[in-house]
């Protein structure tokens, strides 16, 4: 990795990663998510947050494009860039292109459910509407780790 845009977008990942470092803290499977506004600021962070709430939506994206939208006022998020630790499952596929967000950056793919390239291309299928850039493996390593050791770690400990 080098170049501006690659350090931003580790920068940016290991803000993701310290997200998904905090959903692990409470129980909940760590996947942690920033959103970026098209000046480059960050205005939304979010966590996958299943276990704590009840919630099957909880995921980290999911959190976070409710915090953007929030945060700016509109479910439109054009010029928005998401940053997640781990490949976007369909659903969030789903909300992302209906938030309209224009480019998102994940960590590490997942080959079970994987939504943007491992299992499916939704972020560039010529088929739908909108359409956003997608860079995979920024820090993928890393992202893979903290999911193999909390995974590692459940399934070492008593059953909940």
């Amino acid at each position: 990795m080098s170049g501006p845009d690659q350090a931003a977008d580790a920068a940016f990942m290991r803000e993701a990663l310290d997200e998904a470092r905090a959903a692990a803290s409470v129980g909940d499977v760590p996947v942690g998510a920033v959103v970026l506004d098209d000046g480059g600021r960050v205005v939304a962070r979010g966590r996958n947050r299943r276990e704590v709430l009840g919630d099957p939506t909880a995921h980290a994206e999911i959190e976070a494009l409710r915090g953007a939208a929030g945060a700016r006022g509109t479910w439109r998020l054009d010029g928005a860039t998401l940053y997640v630790t781990l490949e976007p499952c369909l659903m969030c596929a789903g909300a992302l292109l209906q938030a309209r967000v224009a480019r998102v950056v994940f960590g590490c793919a997942d080959d079970k459910s994987g939504a943007l390239e491992s299992l499916f291309v939704v972020g560039r299928d010529p088929r739908l509407l909108h359409r956003f850039a997608v860079t995979g493996g920024v820090l993928g390593g890393e992202c893979a780790e903290v999911l193999r050791a909390f995974f590692a770690l459940r399934r070492r400990s008593p059953a909940r």
